[in-house]
């Protein structure tokens, strides 16, 4: 089977697939044949120029505008993605907030905004996508390293947000297992992405802290989860991967 060719027929729904790792992911698998509806909140340009980057290599794309923290908008987008391209066999939990602040002056609202869009989210969307999903399908949740791992102050929730996942992921691997669907959770490093420069304020720091010493990149990211989204991948669920450049190790 062809890299070209390895997801060919399938359908994927990607939250967050307008910028940085969710659009490389949007890409890669429509690379390898599957026809894919990504979300965006406010960049309907860069979620539209996705679009035209996957249609321009003769793949099938659109992109759905819905708030990953209002549940109504976003169930209505999957199937909205399900009614225009006839079915979904991956979903691809991408969109993620971070607000760091010191302990005393984090906001409330900042700390709901972490969880309704970083694990509220997941959930909703998991739910509906099972609804329609055919069995043997791919559910991938986008992580952080961080929540093994905080190396600096102001981060607890999005911290404590990312660990939610390791633990929502077990769960939903048990829930769906008899369908053959598999849920994991990938846990990216820091990555060269427009939100975190690998030349940012806080880059030599996170890179020193790496074994690699670097950054990784946003087509590393997608190459692990197109991996996951694959038959290859039948046998692995409920699992946490990291891809972190040893960060952890």
């Amino acid at each position: 089977m062809s890299i070209e060719t390895g997801l060919s027929g399938k359908v994927a729904f990607i939250q967050g697939g307008s910028r940085g790792i969710g659009a490389a992911i949007a890409k890669r698998l429509a690379a390898e044949g599957a026809a894919v509806a990504i979300t965006y909140v406010s960049a309907a340009d860069k979620a539209q120029a996705v679009v035209s980057a996957i249609e321009g290599a003769g793949g099938r794309a659109i992109a759905l505008k819905a708030d990953s923290a209002d549940a109504g908008v976003l169930t209505a987008a999957i199937r909205t993605a399900v009614e225009k391209l006839g079915r979904l066999d991956i979903l691809v939990n991408n969109a993620g907030v971070l607000a760091v602040a010191p302990l005393d002056q984090f906001s409330l609202g900042d700390f709901d905004r972490t969880l309704a869009v970083n694990v509220r989210s997941v959930f909703v969307a998991s739910q509906e996508a099972a609804r329609h999903m055919n069995d043997g399908g791919r559910i991938i949740n986008i992580g952080s390293t961080n929540a093994d791992r905080m190396p600096f102050s102001g981060g607890a929730p999005y911290a404590m947000s990312k660990s939610a996942l390791v633990g929502l992921t077990r769960g939903l691997a048990r829930d769906l297992g008899p369908r053959g669907i598999t849920v994991n959770n990938v846990q990216p490093g820091p990555v060269d992405t427009e939100m975190n420069p690998d030349s940012g304020d806080f880059a030599e720091m996170l890179k020193g802290m790496m074994a690699l010493g670097r950054y990784g990149k946003a087509n590393e990211i997608a190459g692990f989860v197109a991996y996951l989204a694959s038959a290859e991948a039948g046998y692995v669920t409920g699992a946490s991967l990291s891809i972190d450049g040893g960060f952890s190790a």
